[in-house]
């Protein structure tokens, strides 16, 4: 490991320890994710989401950071996506048992909030199947898009208030990489079963975990980006 490994990983450590060492800490967080949790994803994506591309980087290239990566630009971006996958989860997890109840499924939005059984196994599977098919495709290229454009504008800040051009860098991406890998195989290989998981947790602690797999997001999508 080389020195900004270390320094690496005493940030992440740094990130989670507090709220291990104390109670009072956690209970705030608790109590101010209940009360602000819009703000609350944007935090949480914006900085761990960030981290794992950073992570993806290294993988890759070998360093955290480089000219024209846009670490700052990419957590403002990051955070604005966190909300939307905040507002996913609400749309997706209140409708689609809805919609299992329309189906025949009784009592489905009572079963995906209660005690672990079959049943809200398989709630939790057509809920995190709908969302990754018909929501991830489009957020996945989009976050490709605003990562092109940040790259493009030299990482810099005023990278968030340039204009995009979407017909230049949509027809300029690697579809094949976006096709073949990124939603043949990211998405039911890894998102159906890790949303599945996120919709079995209780309700207050599944945004959390959503932007600890954000970390894993930010990898696959990095890694990604440089296949050749």
């Amino acid at each position: 490991m080389k020195k900004q490994d270390f320094v690496f990983l005493f940030v992440a450590v740094m990130l989670f320890l507090p709220f291990f060492v104390s109670n009072d800490l956690y209970d705030g967080y608790k109590s101010f994710n209940a009360s602000h949790g819009m703000v609350m994803s944007f935090l949480k994506f914006g900085i761990l989401a960030t981290l794992g591309e950073m992570l993806g980087l290294r993988i890759s290239s070998g360093v955290y950071n480089r000219k024209g990566f846009g670490v700052l630009p990419r957590m403002v971006v990051w955070g604005i996506l966190g909300m939307a996958i905040n507002m996913a989860m609400i749309v997706f997890s209140k409708g689609m048992p809805i919609f299992l109840e329309y189906m025949g499924m009784a009592d489905a939005s009572s079963i995906i909030n209660g005690e672990m059984c079959l049943n809200k196994v398989i709630i939790a599977l057509c809920i995190s199947v709908m969302m990754n098919s018909f929501f991830a495709p489009v957020f996945m290229t989009f976050h490709k898009i605003t990562d092109t454009h940040i790259m493009a504008c030299g990482g810099g800040l005023k990278s968030l208030i340039t204009p995009i051009p979407m017909t230049k860098i949509i027809t300029g991406l690697n579809w094949n990489v976006q096709w073949n890998f990124v939603f043949k195989k990211t998405i039911p290989l890894f998102w159906y079963p890790a949303h599945t998981i996120t919709f079995l947790l209780p309700v207050e602690t599944r945004v959390l975990f959503a932007a600890l797999l954000g970390v894993a997001l930010g990898v696959l999508l990095a890694v990604a980006a440089r296949k050749k």
